[in-house]
């Protein structure tokens, strides 16, 4: 297996979706850094800690929660 040196961000949508970003590109449309950086290990650590209910937010919402 390949050694990623690279730095990746948490990023996150209005759905509120997250998902692993390298640093070096440009954030796409609709989605914005929530302020973690690292590597990809350690954003995909932050996503499973905070991530805890995988449906979209607009889902959420209509079922009341």
């Amino acid at each position: 297996m390949e050694s990623d040196e690279r730095t990746y961000k948490v990023v996150r949508n209005d759905e509120e979706q997250y998902s692993v970003w390298p640093s070096e590109k440009p954030i796409p449309p609709g989605w914005r850094e929530v302020g973690v950086e690292g590597t990809e290990e350690i954003c995909l650590q932050h996503i499973e800690r905070v991530w805890t209910d995988m449906r979209p937010k607009s889902l959420r919402d209509a079922m009341g929660g």
